[in-house]
């Protein structure tokens, strides 16, 4: 048995337990990169779907990252403030907004992903690339699971 597993008892086999502690280290090293941006985690991909989706309103923005409506309305009043998204009544259908990057948004979001990047190099150089894209796979396969399917 390894030091880990007798100091943490009965957690050291849960995967959830370890993926609370990678998600921890991975959100304070996130952090750390995105000082002095005033950029947070949520921020930034809301940048990088409305970067890839021109025109979206913030609804499918929210269900593509899974953000409560509630709390769209404050995360994209935040990025309209800080002139990083340009948000106008869709013609479409009056009642929703279509959102698009201003050019200090295209800026703010160029930066941060090459601040990310340096990030997830650091954070994942024990890895070779085929592990970290098994790691991504089994990322992917746990966020996908239909919790219905049993």
């Amino acid at each position: 048995m390894s030091g880990e597993q007798e100091q943490v008892g009965a957690l050291g086999p849960l995967v959830g337990y370890h993926l609370r502690r990678a998600f921890g280290a991975f959100a304070a090293d996130f952090a750390a990169a995105m000082e002095g941006t005033g950029m947070r985690q949520v921020l930034v991909g809301i940048l990088a779907v409305v970067s890839s989706n021109p025109g979206i309103n913030q609804g499918a923005v929210g269900r593509l990252l899974g953000i409560k409506r509630a709390n769209m309305v404050a995360l994209i009043n935040e990025l309209v403030d800080l002139k990083l998204i340009a948000r106008v009544v869709d013609p479409a259908d009056r009642r929703a907004f279509s959102l698009t990057l201003t050019d200090a948004g295209r800026a703010m979001l160029t930066n941060c992903l090459a601040r990310i990047e340096a990030h997830e190099r650091e954070m994942l150089a024990g890895l070779s690339e085929a592990e970290r894209a098994t790691l991504l796979d089994l990322l992917g396969r746990i966020e996908r699971r239909d919790p219905a399917a049993g």
